[in-house]
């Protein structure tokens, strides 16, 4: 994911009703040409829809679309950022309209979590294949790329970005508490998240008015994808598919940490992904949120211009950590599936990742754009200049994948929504463990 604020804000059913509504009108409605080439003699332009969810600057393709569409008078692109909400909006309504073969746009964004169910529906892709783009193997790690491949060999997803850790801080926040701003000496503050938690204890005590995390779930990520690093690469489900929430430690130790987190009230409460959590980004409401580089584009599109110099990027406590990432895949319904073909591919090569990255900040999966020297050498000006090349694309390659399950989405949503109850206090504390197992349950089938 995501890039993007992956994964905000609630968007009204109207929007995304109307959304569908518009289908018919927003199609495109030329066909492919019968040759490789564009279709610059066609009559009128072809609009390929990209469909992908997520706030603050999303998946980061705004300069990149403009740099195609100027280029390309023949196939112009429009993008459509549908919701915030990958779990609760964006993939049950994306489902909905690949099962009806219409709604769906002629590329479409995949989160990590819904990768499992979309490879075992290739009825609902077209074949990357047939317009040569397995061709691209070699530009992905080889788990990303397999991830993109459905069960029965239809190549339907090519890589987008993917997901390294850190902490992201607000250092007039910290000065105002006393503690260190320069990133290399915050990063020694917490080796381990037992630190990071004592540090949040004496932030508090001298910042009365101001949380010191955003909220439970966002470093609940960030500990279950490090835990699941080191009890086999797996979270929700087993290699088979098999739910195990109740028997992976990775999971429990990851609540733990939330519990800990919760009931030392360090947290502002707020449910990431959310418009009160945009807001309280703005507002300085929290001093810290667990950062994938993704999370980057996030912060500075939630935070705004007010927000730029005042944050920076520190290293994670307890090591680094895989979260996050996203294809790219054409629906089989899409009128325009080389065209629509050509726009994914364009939006995953290397120069066009590498632009994302130096603009805002999203780690490409693209190992080309991993090493060149405008990735390696990057640095983030709203987060005072961070070094986001050094922090993140020289770690990049040696990233994990974490085994996600077909209804991995599904149990996700549960598991937060009960994380998210035990730290606004509609869960009790002592209860909220069995309800996690019981709901993750009832979500998995």
């Amino acid at each position: 994911m995501m890039i993007s604020k992956r994964r905000g804000s609630l968007v009204a059913a109207s929007v995304v009703a109307a959304a569908a509504l518009t289908v018919a009108s927003c199609g495109s409605g030329s066909t492919p040409q019968s040759s490789g080439a564009p279709a610059s003699s066609a009559a009128q332009p072809v609009t390929i829809r990209v469909q992908t969810f997520g706030g603050g600057t999303n998946f980061g393709y705004k300069n990149v679309i403009d740099k195609w569409n100027a280029e390309h008078k023949d196939i112009q692109i429009k993008h459509e950022n549908l919701t915030d909400q990958f779990e609760q909006q964006y993939w049950p309504q994306m489902i909905q309209w690949l099962q009806a073969g219409n709604g769906a746009g002629d590329v479409v964004g995949i989160d990590e979590g819904g990768m499992g169910l979309a490879k075992a529906h290739p009825e609902w892709w077209a074949d990357l294949k047939e317009y040569g783009l397995e061709s691209r193997k070699a530009d992905f790690p080889a788990w990303k790329w397999e991830t993109g491949v459905s069960t029965d060999g239809k190549v339907f997803g090519l890589g987008t970005d993917i997901g390294g850790m850190s902490i992201c801080y607000r250092t007039d926040l910290f000065k105002k508490a006393g503690l260190p701003t320069d990133r290399a000496e915050v990063s020694a503050l917490w080796p381990t998240w037992d630190e990071f938690m004592k540090v949040g204890q004496q932030f508090q005590g001298k910042v009365k008015d101001t949380k010191w995390a955003d909220g439970t779930n966002t470093l609940y990520q960030v500990v279950l994808y490090q835990e699941a690093a080191k009890n086999g690469n797996v979270a929700y489900f087993d290699q088979q598919n098999n739910l195990i929430v109740d028997k992976n430690p990775a999971v429990k130790t990851a609540f733990d940490f939330a519990s800990k987190m919760s009931q030392g009230g360090l947290t502002a409460k707020l449910r990431n992904f959310t418009d009160e959590w945009a807001a309280g980004t703005q507002k300085g409401s929290f001093a810290t949120l667990g950062c994938p580089s993704w999370m980057l584009g996030v912060v500075s599109g939630n935070a705004g211009d007010g927000g730029a110099g005042k944050w920076d990027v520190a290293s994670v406590p307890g090591g680094g950590g895989n979260w996050g990432g996203s294809w790219l895949a054409v629906p089989k319904q899409s009128k325009n599936p080389k065209e629509a073909a050509m726009v994914a591919d364009y939006l995953t090569q290397a120069q066009t990742q590498a632009s994302i990255f130096t603009d805002f900040g999203n780690m490409p999966s693209n190992t080309k754009a991993q090493q060149e020297a405008a990735v390696q050498g990057a640095k983030n000006e709203f987060f005072n200049d961070a070094p986001i090349g050094e922090i993140f694309a020289k770690s990049a390659s040696s990233l994990q994948p974490v085994f996600l399950g077909v209804k991995h989405a599904q149990v996700k949503n549960a598991i937060e929504s009960v994380i998210q109850g035990m730290d606004d206090g509609s869960v009790p504390h002592d209860k909220a463990w069995q309800q996690l197992v019981d709901d993750a349950v009832k979500a998995a089938g």
